[in-house]
């Protein structure tokens, strides 16, 4: 259900009337609650369009929507905004069918589109570090909204498996036999042994060279014991996704070794579009008005990455009947992105209607405002960064109530993961943010964990009342209408977070809602004995649309709900 469209309709049709077509009106919600549920503001830009006075088409637009029966009431405020109020029962009938529906009247997508989702993208010779936690959990947020929308989202985790390095490790692998099952159980200090090896000793160093070329002619050894080192590094990989609840498995793995019969095509191919321009022996591609040209295949003839960004981008499109893709990356790839696109539609590896999307975010910083690392500088691996949110969420609520071990382990879990994903999710993926415990962990203000124990209070009211909630929606009151616009306004958040790719834009509206409800029961008593049957029920109704709202928000953003903390 899209409220703001049925009030533009309102709008455009009061339009029509005073003989100004070819506009579309766009409404946005009030700043404030003085000036109403929403805001008109196009009174502006329609009288340089057809030379009258902005107060007068804003007073002719009022005159007329004031006839709908949507609408309770509109005023001209300023130099020609339009102020609106909804008719309460055309609120009250709207919740209702909220309420009836099984998937909260989100409206569904009637032409859904293929959507490629690439996000978390790890080191298979390093164990997952905070670096990794922004995309994927950005990345599985996007592919959870796109799909509740109705698209087909095909997730896609581009891993780097096939290079210079991986010689080295399977060198070092074989080197250590039986041994090395149990030094692959830490990744990092696997790779600084084959890397001090390699680096002194000249023989082994020879020999990961040689494998490197092995492992990509084809050679069934080296591509065995690449094959199990791999294995293991996804197996770290997946343990990591399942303790921060992301939707990747390893049937969403498309490594850039998968790429590589295809790399001498995309080569063919962007030479006969003339995009090469051999440059001190190197194949490269010069976007215009970019300095930097992109690089495809080495004077060696070796290949880069980007030339398998574009094997992936041509595959995405010709195997996937991708027309949308998201590459969530960090910032500083803007620039790799821009040229990869431009490079991707130039040479017909993707329609040209085709959306590519960089979903770039900043960095995550510590209290001083520098990258988050280890007390010695070293890189905080994500595992023991989700462990120690477990265990610090332990000590926030082990001291509210009386739980028993298992039930406080599960609380801690779902409080201690939310809390690291919300407090990511709840700034603009765009900004940097400082991460800090005792912020993400705190009953107050926007955290997981306020929004969670609201919802365990609704479900503390709901509880006592069994099935025994019927009745219709009254709007009795202002908080009660407010609260109620809010409801209704689920889907048209959804519906921007979806265009925008902007996960905040979701957390921001929990958080709102969050903070009505609370007000609203403040002031709109539901257990008190003197409150009459009638009023009790909807207010009850009330609460229990807000739970679910709560419950397919934060599910959207991967976070769990509990009935009780």
């Amino acid at each position: 259900m899209k409220i703001k469209s049925q009030i533009n309709t309102v709008i455009n049709q009061a339009l029509l009337e005073m003989g100004i077509v070819d506009y579309d009106a766009v409404i946005s919600e009030a700043t404030r609650i003085e000036f109403g549920d929403f805001q008109f503001n196009g009174a502006m830009s329609l009288a340089k369009k057809i030379g009258k006075k902005p107060q007068e088409i804003a007073s002719q637009i009022v005159e007329l929507i004031s006839q709908n029966s949507i609408i309770a009431k509109a005023q001209i405020a300023g130099p020609g905004f339009v102020n609106i109020w909804l008719n309460d029962e055309f609120v009250s009938n709207n919740l209702e069918i909220m309420t009836k529906s099984i998937n909260l009247d989100i409206a569904i997508s009637c032409t859904p589109q293929t959507i490629v989702v690439d996000y978390s993208g790890p080191n298979m010779a390093k164990e997952m570090h905070v670096g990794h936690l922004r995309s994927t959990i950005i990345g599985d947020t996007l592919a959870n909204l796109f799909e509740l929308m109705g698209d087909i989202v095909i997730r896609q985790n581009h891993i780097g498996d096939w290079g210079t390095g991986f010689g080295m490790l399977i060198a070092y692998l074989e080197d250590k036999g039986d041994e090395s099952h149990d030094e692959l159980k830490d990744l990092e200090n696997f790779y600084k042994l084959a890397k001090a090896k390699f680096d002194s000793d000249a023989l082994f160093a020879d020999k990961a060279r040689e494998y490197v070329v092995k492992i990509q002619s084809g050679d069934e050894h080296c591509l065995a014991l690449w094959d199990k080192f791999i294995g293991t590094s996804l197996s770290h990989c997946e343990e990591v996704y399942e303790k921060l609840g992301v939707k990747l498995t390893k049937e969403d793995v498309r490594a850039e070794s998968a790429y590589n019969d295809d790399l001498p095509v995309v080569i063919e191919e962007l030479t006969s579009k003339n995009l090469i321009t051999i440059s001190d022996g190197a194949k490269c591609i010069f976007m215009p008005d970019v300095e930097t040209p992109i690089i495809v295949q080495k004077r060696d003839g070796g290949y880069l990455y980007a030339t398998t960004d574009l094997a992936a981008l041509r595959y995405r499109t010709k195997s996937l009947d991708s027309t949308r893709m998201c590459y969530v990356v960090d910032a500083r790839q803007g620039e790799h992105f821009k040229q990869m696109f431009w490079a991707s539609k130039e040479a017909g590896f993707v329609q040209s209607d085709t959306k590519l999307e960089h979903i770039a975010f900043g960095t995550m910083m510590d209290a001083s405002g520098k990258p988050f690392k280890t007390r010695d500088g070293g890189t905080v691996k994500l595992s023991a960064l989700l462990d120690e949110a477990i265990e610090r969420a332990k000590e926030t609520i082990k001291a509210k109530d009386g739980y028993d071990p298992a039930t406080l382990e599960h609380l801690a879990r779902v409080i201690g993961i939310g809390a690291v994903k919300y407090a990511d999710l709840s700034v603009s993926r765009e900004s940097n943010y400082i991460f800090s415990w005792d912020k993400m962990l705190s009953f107050d203000g926007n955290t997981a964990l306020y929004i969670q124990y609201a919802y365990a209070r609704i479900q503390s009211i709901i509880s006592r009342f069994g099935d025994e909630i019927s009745g219709d929606i009254i709007i009795a009151s202002p908080i009660e209408h407010r609260l109620g616009v809010t409801l209704l306004g689920f889907d048209d958040t959804l519906t921007r977070a979806n265009l925008d790719a902007m996960p905040h834009y979701i957390t921001s509206y929990l958080y709102d809602l969050t903070t009505l409800f609370m007000q609203f029961y403040e002031l709109s008593p539901i257990l008190k004995d003197d409150v009459d049957v009638a009023t009790k029920m909807s207010r009850l109704q009330l609460a229990n649309l807000t739970a679910k709202v709560i419950k397919q928000g934060l599910a959207i953003l991967g976070i769990e709900v509990v009935n009780k903390i």
